[in-house]
């Protein structure tokens, strides 16, 4: 077991090496992409990820959407309050190997107060050490979830009975990690 706790590793988000992007319907008929421009995260782990010990965590008040009058009512009560809800958390429970580069992570969202446990894909892209000397790890991560069963439940209809926001959400997560000296 000594073995074993000597040789996790801790890993840190490169923010500026990495984004989180989401798209959602807009009147059923095209999609609006938006990003979050500040969170970090960390894990631990042995040798081969499988183990880790997963956090991330987004600051809804960092919601881009390229609209300022979108955004501004993103983070209104009608969306993420993000005044009261500061932050979209993630804890990861499980992260299994599928592949030489292919996982799924296990984990408990929370938005708004309101925690689900969440299925992510995950793609590992390698490791890296870049022209710092620091050795660096690549994620994608791609998922789905539904709005309203995190209390984002605004919703309008159109005059001829459209949605004007869809309830699905796609997440699409590429990050870089930096491995932490001991």
């Amino acid at each position: 077991m000594e073995n074993q706790v000597a040789t996790r590793t801790k890993w840190a988000v490169d923010p500026s090496h990495s984004e989180v992007q989401f798209k959602v319907k807009h009147l059923v008929i095209s999609t609006v992409t938006g990003y979050f421009q500040e969170f970090n995260g960390d894990f631990e782990a042995g040798e081969n990820f499988e183990d880790a010990n997963i956090n991330f965590e987004i600051k809804t008040d960092s919601i881009s959407t390229n609209n300022a009058d979108r955004d501004a009512h993103l983070k209104s009560d009608d969306f993420f309050n993000a005044e009261q809800f500061p932050t979209i958390a993630f804890k990861g429970t499980s992260f299994e190997k599928k592949s030489d580069d292919e996982y799924t992570l296990n984990g408990d969202l929370t938005i708004r107060d309101n925690t689900n446990p969440i299925s992510l894909n995950v793609e590992f892209g390698g490791i890296m050490v870049d022209p710092y000397g620091q050795t660096k790890a690549g994620f994608e991560v791609t998922g789905k979830l539904n709005r309203k069963e995190y209390g984002l439940t605004w919703g309008a209809v159109t005059e001829a009975g459209g949605v004007v926001v869809g309830d699905d959400i796609k997440i699409h997560v590429n990050v870089q990690f930096t491995k932490q000296e001991a």
